[in-house]
C-alpha cells in the first residue's frame, strides 16, 4: 500500500503580493512607522548602553535610515541577511506581523546578536483594526452569505511574549500601546491602509474584486456603531513592543525557590496572618 503523500500547509502571507503593496507606499501615510521609530528611540534612551553594531530589519528603509548612525538596514525577507554574532542591537521594525514564521524571524535575530546583545521588535498586535474586522465580517455575511480572509490574524501580546522565550532570548518583556486614528469615512481609511502597504496580502484572499455592496454596507455599519460625535470613524492600531537579550553570564538570574533570606511580609512592612483552613 502506498503511503500518503506529505502535505505542506500553504504560507499564510503571499510575499509577492505583499511586496507589490509595499512598492506603492506613500510618505504621508507612514505615521505608524514614525510612531514605531519614536517608541524605539524612547526605549533605547532608557538603556544604559552604547550600541555600536546595529541592524534594523524593516520593509520601509526610508523611515529608519540614518536614525541610528551607521546602522545597517536589512530587508524583512524570510531569510534575513544577518551574520551570526555580528550585532549588539537588532531592531525588528514593523514587519513581524507579516511574517509566515515569526518565531523563525526572532531566532535569526537572536543568532545575529553577540552575548548580552539586545533585540527590540515592534509590530502590530491582535487588536489592530478591530472595528474594521467586525464591520466587514458583518457586511460580508449580510451581503454575500459568507466570510473571506481580509485582515491578517495578528498575534496577541501573550503569544508574542512566548515567542521571545522560544527564540532563546533572556529577560523577555512584551508590552503594548494603542494608537487611534480618525477618518472621514471607510474609503478614507482604506486609502490610508493602501498608502501604508498594509492592505490584504493573505494567500487565501479573494482573487476577484469585492462587490461594492459589501463596502457600502460596511461603511454604514461602521458609521452606525463606531462614529465619534462629530461623525469621524476611529481606527485602532495596537503596537506591541518586544525586548529580549542574548543570554550572557553577566545577566541577573532568578533565585532558587526557597532561598530567600527574609519573609515577604517583613520586606513589605506588613502584618502576616494565617489563612483559614
Amino acid at each position: 500500500m502506498k503511503p500518503p503523500s506529505h502535505q505542506i500547509a500553504p504560507d499564510l502571507v503571499d510575499r509577492s503580493a505583499l511586496a507589490a503593496r509595499r512598492r506603492r507606499v506613500r510618505e504621508d501615510a507612514l505615521f505608524l512607522h514614525r510612531a514605531a521609530l519614536d517608541e524605539v528611540q524612547d526605549r533605547l534612551s532608557m538603556v544604559n548602553r552604547t550600541f555600536t553594531d546595529v541592524a534594523i530589519v524593516t520593509p520601509i528603509p526610508q523611515i529608519w535610515t540614518g536614525a541610528f548612525g551607521s546602522a545597517r538596514i536589512v530587508e524583512d525577507a524570510e531569510v534575513l541577511a544577518l551574520t551570526e554574532a555580528s550585532c549588539d542591537l537588532v531592531v525588528h521594525a514593523m514587519a513581524l506581523h507579516w511574517a509566515n514564521d515569526p518565531v523563525g524571524q526572532l531566532i535569526q535575530c537572536r543568532r545575529a546578536l553577540r552575548p548580552d546583545g539586545l533585540l527590540l521588535a515592534v509590530c502590530l498586535g491582535g487588536q489592530t483594526l478591530s472595528e474594521l474586522r467586525a464591520v466587514f465580517a458583518q457586511a460580508e455575511v449580510e451581503v454575500s452569505g459568507g466570510l473571506s480572509p481580509r485582515v491578517a490574524p495578528m498575534a496577541e501580546i501573550r503569544d508574542l511574549g512566548a515567542l521571545l522565550q522560544r527564540a532563546g532570548l533572556a529577560l523577555p518583556v512584551a508590552d503594548s500601546l494603542s494608537l487611534t486614528a480618525e477618518y472621514r469615512d471607510l474609503w478614507h481609511l482604506m486609502h490610508d491602509l493602501r498608502g501604508m502597504g498594509e492592505t490584504n496580502a493573505l494567500s487565501g484572499r479573494l482573487r476577484h474584486p469585492t462587490r461594492r455592496a459589501v463596502f457600502e454596507r460596511a461603511a454604514t455599519i461602521y458609521a452606525d456603531h463606531h462614529a465619534t460625535p462629530v461623525g469621524r470613524l476611529p481606527a485602532t492600531f495596537e503596537m506591541i513592543c518586544l525586548t529580549g537579550w542574548a543570554p550572557d553570564e553577566s545577566q541577573p538570574k532568578p533565585l532558587r525557590p526557597g532561598s530567600a533570606q527574609m519573609r515577604l511580609a517583613a520586606a513589605l512592612g506588613a502584618d502576616e496572618t494565617s489563612l483559614p483552613d
